[in-house]
């Protein structure tokens, strides 16, 4: 044990020329130049004005600290102390009803007793910590904002990371949150300590502790960057673990951070050809009018879903293709041409929704039947090659299969989610009429539109969770997407373990609040699985991710949706019976 310093708030921390070294005599220099304070605020002005630390954030940000109710603050610990005074200012701007869990040593500041719940990085369960949660719950409860680093401890370089960054967060926070069913807000700071600071503490963690005087008065005449999310609500996370919870929360702040990046670096401005006229509507309602009955695959009030081949239909598949190319480009997608078209419609069938009464195109989807494509035109036949190198072996995995693509929804109908539904609910009728081609497989875009970091993530998470190893080995991308900026690990992202949940963090990133594409949703809820990425330079550097779905070994629940419940019952106790057969 280090001796005293004879001055409470540096109390267990070292003497002498150790202080000097560690810049323990500077510090208390600077702290006796402040002089007193009536109250913390004061104190926390003072002490911000002598080390000429300026706070650098989104003024509108503001306005996302909830002016009343409980709110959990929770914050990365890039520095491990002038975080917690700036912050402490920062939210006192909005609510005076704020406390800060910190690092014991804090606490001693007597300007900041009243205002910080002390806990011991090092201390572990011990009783003076869970005295500290305590205190915080019952703060919480009774309406009050706390501000905690789940972290427990500075940023430090973390092998599993390649980085400088927040260690593992505590699940006690999350369950903090969930029991006083207060709001989160993220906060993520920029910035880091000095090198020096980081090999020390390789060589032992108190030694990073040691140092965080000296570090703190570094930080002199800086300025200090950071970005406050959007608070979440208790229904956000009220399903998720405490250790999903723990994972999402450190992700989303995190996420915060990348935004800096994002903002400062927009996408190349392309100018695309200008979309097709539209065809002529009386010849394309005589090209539909003229299938056969049993071309017709479902229904549902003003909406009918046709399937037709490429010839039956010339001048509804040029509306198709204009359609197509539109739709594309509203979310950030395309070729850039004037309608989308290419060499593969002609082989394949295409499914479409059409509104009876209006007669116009509402949506389509394009499928390929791979055994008829392979015996007529070989591996090059398949749209998909263009994109994704394949072996042999995968299509003697899958056998009878559909390529899906090119699944688009006029935009006048994109707020209903019934044009998408029927457009499955006919996939699912020419399958119960086809019930060998039980097998769906193709890629599914993710659009340039999304942030390099939410593209990122959303490919992370499904190489973790969602690949099957064993057909990846069969599959190698045209392109494949560079490797981009990561906050997370794939234990994080394993422990989220849903889809879903990557939605939620894409939304409270995004812009435009949207969270992972639907229809790639739409196919992992049915149990697809991933075998691969590629870059579409033809389709404005979308990603694709190429997924393949069984439906034989789909919940009979998930297919009564779109199959109907009897037709699913028969579905699955054909491919039961066939493979008892084998």
């Amino acid at each position: 044990m280090l001796p005293a310093t004879g001055r409470p708030w540096l109390d267990q921390l070292a003497a002498g020329s150790l202080e000097r070294l560690l810049g323990l005599t500077r510090l208390d220099h600077a702290y006796r130049r402040l002089g007193p304070s009536d109250d913390c605020d004061e104190f926390i002005a003072k002490a911000c004005a002598a080390l000429d630390i300026t706070l650098h954030f989104p003024a509108s940000e503001l306005a996302h600290i909830p002016a009343d109710g409980p709110v959990l603050v929770v914050a990365n610990h890039p520095f491990g102390g002038i975080e917690g005074l700036l912050l402490a200012g920062l939210l006192r701007r909005v609510r005076p009803d704020v406390r800060v869990m910190a690092n014991y040593l804090l606490s001693r500041i007597p300007e900041l007793a009243d205002i910080f719940i002390a806990v011991d990085p090092f201390g572990g369960p011990r009783a003076g910590n869970a005295t500290g949660l305590r205190q915080s719950l019952r703060w919480l409860r009774d309406g009050g904002v706390l501000l905690v680093f789940p972290a427990g401890e500075v940023s430090h370089w973390q092998r599993g990371h390649g980085a400088v960054t927040d260690p593992p967060w505590q699940e006690g926070i999350a369950r903090l949150a969930q029991l006083s069913g207060a709001r989160v807000l993220p906060i993520y700071l920029y910035g880091n300590n000095s090198l020096g600071f980081h090999v020390a503490g390789l060589l032992h963690p108190r030694l990073r502790t040691a140092l965080l005087a000296k570090e703190l008065l570094n930080k002199r005449n800086k300025k200090v960057a950071l970005r406050i999310g959007q608070a979440m609500e208790p229904a956000e996370y009220k399903d998720l673990t405490p250790a999903a919870l723990t994972q999402f929360l450190r992700l989303r702040t995190y996420l915060l951070g990348a935004m800096r990046e994002e903002l400062a670096s927009p996408p190349a401005l392309q100018i695309p050809a200008a979309c097709g006229p539209s065809a002529e509507g009386d010849a394309c309602a005589r090209e539909v009018a003229a299938l056969a009955p049993e071309q017709t695959l479902a229904a549902a009030g003003e909406f009918a879903v046709y399937l037709a081949h490429a010839a039956q239909i010339p001048s509804l598949l040029r509306e198709i293709g204009r359609l197509r190319e539109q739709s594309f480009r509203a979310v950030g997608e395309g070729t850039g041409q004037d309608i989308d078209l290419d060499e593969f419609d002609v082989d394949y069938l295409h499914l479409f929704v059409w509104h009876t009464k209006k007669n116009e195109l509402v949506g389509g989807y394009r499928l390929g039947l791979v055994d008829h494509i392979l015996a007529r035109r070989g591996r090059k036949g398949l749209y998909t090659r263009q994109l994704f190198r394949m072996k042999k072996k995968l299509f003697q995995q899958m056998g009878p299969a559909i390529e899906l693509g090119r699944s688009f929804v006029r935009t006048e109908y994109q707020r209903s989610f019934t044009p998408l539904l029927l457009l499955w609910k006919g996939i699912a009728a020419f399958v119960v009429r086809n019930p060998a081609y039980c097998t769906l497989f193709g890629p599914v875009s993710i659009s340039s539109s999304y942030s390099p970091v939410s593209r990122q993530l959303i490919m992370d998470f499904l190489q973790t969770v969602e690949l099957d190893s064993e057909l990846a080995r069969c599959v190698r991308p045209r392109k494949k997407p560079a490797r981009g900026q990561r906050c997370w690990g794939n234990t994080e992202l394993a422990t989220l373990g849903e889809i879903e949940h990557i939605s939620r963090l894409l939304a409270g990133f995004e812009p435009d609040g949207r969270g992972v594409p639907v229809l790639l949703r739409q196919y992992l809820k049915l149990g697809g699985r991933i075998l691969g990425f590629n870059v579409d330079e033809n389709f404005n550097d979308a990603i694709d991710a190429l997924i393949m779905v069984d439906l034989s070994r789909c919940d009979s629940r998930s297919l009564e949706r779109y199959m109907g419940r009897e037709a699913a019952r028969d579905f699955l106790a054909h491919h039961v019976a066939r493979r008892g057969e084998n």
